[in-house]
């Protein structure tokens, strides 16, 4: 199916099964989990580089790849908005609410924008729209999220920024191999006949 000649249209929202109530569910927990973990774990710092948030949170980033490649767009933003509410719910009772509203802003945002890109990729080579929607989104999350939560805090915020999306880059090519690997068991399990 093509628009222009050479140009792949991605598929329809209606081309995908939806998941079930345990699936997603478990997608959205893990979303507002990493999220929350990642709130928390922004506050202590490593270096004057990194801070122990940056090496939990591009798993955010793997779990809405992972749903929107098996039940596409729709189901992939309403886990993105489901873990969000829990998440910076959780939040505002767990860390500062500067870095709760700050996160929260910075993950539905890049969330969004993740979702968006991996779909219109998703008919290329297997790997290029979870890195490319990974590699886009953890950018702008790294943008909104420090300069939200940490922008005139006198603590060394942009070279922790440049930290955080480095190992969200790095972490992001790594967790190509769990996408890949999780996807092929996904299709061996819906190829097999039912009985």
């Amino acid at each position: 199916m093509t628009g222009h000649p050479g140009t792949a249209r991605p598929l329809d929202a209606a081309a995908f099964a939806p998941p079930s109530l345990l699936r997603f569910a478990g997608a959205a927990l893990a979303m507002a989990c990493v999220v929350l973990a990642s709130n928390i774990l922004v506050q202590y710092p490593i270096n004057d580089w990194l801070t122990w948030g940056a090496l939990s949170y591009p798993v955010a980033f793997l779990v809405s790849d992972l749903i929107n490649r098996s039940h596409g767009p729709v189901p992939a933003r309403r886990v993105a908005w489901v873990g969000f509410a829990v998440a910076v719910a959780a939040s505002l009772a767990l860390a500062p609410a500067r870095i709760a509203i700050a996160s929260g802003t910075a993950f539905i945002v890049s969330q969004c924008l993740d979702i968006s890109i991996f779909h219109r990729l998703r008919q290329g080579t297997w790997w290029r729209a979870p890195l490319l929607a990974t590699v886009l989104a953890a950018a702008l999350d790294t943008a909104v999220f420090w300069g939200i939560a940490f922008a005139g805090s006198g603590d060394p915020w942009i070279t922790w920024a440049l930290g955080d999306l480095g190992v969200k880059l790095s972490v992001g090519v790594l967790l190509l191999l769990p996408f890949r690997l999780l996807t092929w068991r996904s299709a061996a399990q819906a190829a097999r006949p039912q009985r």
